[in-house]
């Protein structure tokens, strides 16, 4: 690994985390480099300005969704009504591990930056996307288990929801039970789809 890599993943590294417990406008470059401890000349060697340092950062977050947030919360479960629950339930974990301090970064990101420039939202839109495409990807091996009626791009959007509604609510209200009664009201939502896909004549 060549050093302009090394010092550029080092402070995009910095950066997700500082973005992510002070979010963007708080966090300074006198922050990144003091968490880095490199020289504003390294830094600027990479990044022009902040707003570059944040572009590489949500690219980071794109590139490593399955890598580092669906791979591990997908690994041993093989239904694929199970692996959304199973996605979920990563997320509860986060909240209870940081005592309801967790706030999704990208979505704390799109709350925090509501008039961001066009490369930017087009960014925290394309990490949104392939959230809901894992999830889509989900309920389409789910096939036939569902009713054939059920719109799936406009569930997936829906799961995505109620992760973001209950995660912010659970942070909010430092109290999980936020999360876990959206999670069951989805659930049980689920459970209706699948009872009312099970009903379905069988073809002749």
């Amino acid at each position: 690994m060549s050093p302009a890599i090394d010092t550029r993943t080092k402070i995009v590294m910095a950066a997700m985390d500082l973005f992510w417990t002070k979010g963007f406008n708080s966090t300074s470059i006198a922050d990144i480099l003091s968490r880095t401890q490199l020289n504003a000349g390294s830094l600027y060697h990479v990044f022009p300005g902040k707003q570059d340092v944040l572009i590489a950062v949500l690219e980071a977050y794109r590139d490593g969704l399955y890598e580092n947030l669906v791979d591990p919360a997908w690994e041993g479960v093989d239904d694929p009504v199970e692996r959304i629950f199973a996605l979920l339930a990563r997320y509860r974990w986060l909240i209870v591990e940081t005592d309801c301090t967790y706030g999704c970064p990208i979505g704390s990101l799109a709350l925090e930056l509501h008039e961001a420039d066009p490369v930017v939202r087009d960014l925290l839109a394309v990490n949104f996307t392939g959230w809901v495409g894992a999830i889509r990807r989900c309920l389409d091996e789910a096939g036939e288990r569902l009713p054939v009626d059920v719109d799936k791009q406009a569930l997936a959007e829906f799961v995505l929801t109620t992760m973001e509604g209950g995660v912010m609510q659970a942070r909010t209200h430092r109290d999980v039970a936020y999360f876990d009664r959206g999670v069951a009201a989805l659930r049980d939502h689920f459970d209706m789809l699948l009872a009312r896909a099970a009903q379905r004549p069988a073809m002749a």
